[in-house]
């Protein structure tokens, strides 16, 4: 394959250099739920916790003969409110190199379950380019805007596995560990 781009992957570890700033940015003057933070097991409430996750699996809703292998590796800063912003580095469906910049917030105790939560996440994706552009909405010269909801399980108070939809794409298997 013939790839427009042959540059370095600079945006990319740009944006996961600003995850600080933005975990930084985002924990002023948060607000403490002590019943959330409780059903997910905080040792601290008070302080803000690092996740990091990685995607070993995806299933696309119609698979191509043009899909490569997907992977995915993230690191969140989780407030204590539930929210969080963090960045991800992935392969994407057809084998380029990207990145997800995002926030987001987490529920846990959804449905009455302690171990059960769902998440949203926001933000802009990078890395869709050449004849994969038109693979997202509204992507200019590779930057996308995007979005993912998730359900997920708490096994313990550090490890957990999510299942995160992928819009009308598929579905992106997680397992996360916090550092508490």
């Amino acid at each position: 394959m013939n790839r427009w781009y042959r540059g370095p992957a600079w945006p990319c570890f740009f944006a996961l250099a600003l995850l600080p700033a933005l975990a930084a940015a985002g924990d002023d003057g948060a607000a403490v739920d002590s019943g959330r933070l409780a059903a997910a097991g905080a040792s601290d409430p008070e302080r803000p916790q690092w996740r990091m996750a990685f995607s070993p699996f995806t299933a696309h809703w119609r698979p191509s003969e043009e899909h490569r292998k997907v992977w995915a590796v993230a690191l969140e800063r989780q407030r204590p409110d539930g929210r969080f912003t963090g960045g991800s580095f992935f392969s994407n469906s057809f084998g380029q190199e990207s990145v997800y910049v995002y926030v987001g917030e987490r529920y846990t105790g959804f449905w009455g379950e302690p171990q059960l939560f769902a998440q949203w996440s926001a933000g802009v994706i990078w890395g869709y380019r050449g004849k994969y552009e038109d693979k997202l909405p509204l992507n200019t010269k590779g930057f996308a805007p995007g979005a993912l909801v998730s359900l997920g399980w708490n096994f313990d108070r550090r490890s957990s596995v999510a299942a995160h939809l992928l819009g009308d794409a598929g579905v992106m298997l997680q397992m996360s560990y916090e550092f508490r």
